[in-house]
């Protein structure tokens, strides 16, 4: 299917602020049944590389959540873990230096054109099998030469997520084994893509759930390694240019963080983060190459983006509480929480046990979406350490 896989592990996630911070950010916060989201992603990723060869899963994180990222791969058999390798950033540039790093690093180190699929890493994704599916759809595109974007029907017109414009619909076929996964006369569904579209406002992006030509920007794309690059050369040489002075790793260069290949020692490449430009995947490529396509996603797509969404995926958690007269909370606290005669209560503590500052959000249920509010107020405060 995929050559690779570039998973984007990086970012301080500040809408679910307190518990996601620069030093523990969203993507290693605990969900039901997959330990946390990166781990998520990391399980999806195995499921379309070819895990019989030599394909890569490439984790592209910052420097201070390699002990997340060892920490979570733990779990892993030492056979799979010769398939993954952590690159840590030597700062954080956006989306479009982190895809260069990557698709560099597996041109490099396989020599030829490789297949590859990039990954967040706050995503929840099922059914497995149906992924597997658009993603095969999405590989045979990439084999062509295009830009893939994975789109998602969209259910409300959500002003928080960017837009797909969808154009012609395209032809593409997978595997008689994959397609069963659709359901009988199912199908992958591929577009050529017309425009992207930044956030709307409400009235807009109810013109665009009215239109069913729009889909939501998933922020997952696929893409052959030698053709992104000569995007990146043709449309974005802030980007790509700084990266010319890096040369292959060898064997030196790595070191081993619980059985996980972490690349410590690329030389240049602090040099090469500090000279790039930091702008987006989307504003630097996905808006300007003339090749693009859009698979539309069959399964169903979650982007945790608020305390209310985390409470309805988590339930009531694991949190000490203790409650009199008071209903329809939500505790996510690492020491011990008493509430009375409250209701409707969204209440993140976090104590500063593992050394980072003490903090605690207490919010109104549908009203979490303005945490980001408070985090730019915190940053305009010049606190920082609390981010």
């Amino acid at each position: 299917m995929f050559n690779d896989c570039i998973i984007m592990a990086g970012g301080s996630g500040t809408r679910l602020w307190p518990a996601s911070n620069s030093k523990t950010p969203k993507q290693f916060l605990t969900i039901p049944g997959s330990g946390n989201f990166f781990k998520a992603a990391v399980d999806r990723a195995l499921s379309v590389i070819d895990i019989e060869g030599d394909g890569k899963v490439i984790i592209i994180a910052g420097k201070n959540h390699v002990p997340h990222v060892s920490e979570t791969c733990r779990s892993y058999s030492r056979d799979i873990l010769k398939h993954l390798v952590l690159i840590p950033e030597p700062e954080a540039k956006n989306t479009a230096p982190a895809i260069v790093c990557g698709a560099l690093y597996t041109d490099w180190i396989s020599g030829r054109d490789r297949t590859i699929l990039v990954l967040t890493s706050d995503h929840i994704i099922n059914p497995l099998e149906v992924f597997q599916a658009d993603a095969a759809a999405a590989a045979a595109l990439a084999e062509k030469q295009r830009l893939v974007v994975f789109g998602i029907p969209p259910s409300k017109p959500e002003t928080g997520y960017g837009y797909i414009e969808a154009g012609d619909g395209l032809s593409v076929s997978v595997d008689a084994e994959l397609r069963k996964a659709y359901g009988a006369g199912g199908g992958p569904r591929a577009f050529t893509v017309t425009s992207f579209k930044e956030k709307p406002d409400k009235k807009t992006a109810e013109q665009y759930l009215a239109s069913g030509r729009y889909y939501w920007n998933s922020g997952m794309f696929a893409f052959s390694s030698r053709f992104i690059l000569e995007e990146f050369r043709k449309n974005a040489p802030e980007v790509i240019l700084p990266f010319d002075k890096l040369r292959a790793p060898d064997e030196r260069s790595y070191t081993f963080s619980s059985g996980l290949q972490v690349l410590t020692t690329w030389l240049d490449l602090d040099k090469a983060y500090a000279g790039t430009a930091a702008i987006s995947f989307d504003y630097a490529i996905a808006e300007k190459t003339a090749k693009r396509a859009m698979v539309a996603g069959a399964f169903d797509w979650v982007d945790i983006g608020s305390w209310d969404e985390y409470a309805a995926l988590t339930g009531r958690g694991r949190s000490e509480v203790y409650t009199v007269d008071s209903g329809n909370c939500f505790v996510d606290s690492d020491i011990p929480v008493a509430l009375a005669g409250v209701d409707g209560l969204i209440v993140v503590v976090r104590s500063g046990k593992n050394g980072e500052t003490p903090s605690v959000l207490i919010a109104k249920k549908g009203e979490s979406q303005k945490v980001r509010e408070i985090s730019d107020q915190i940053r305009a405060a010049g606190r920082t350490e609390l981010l």
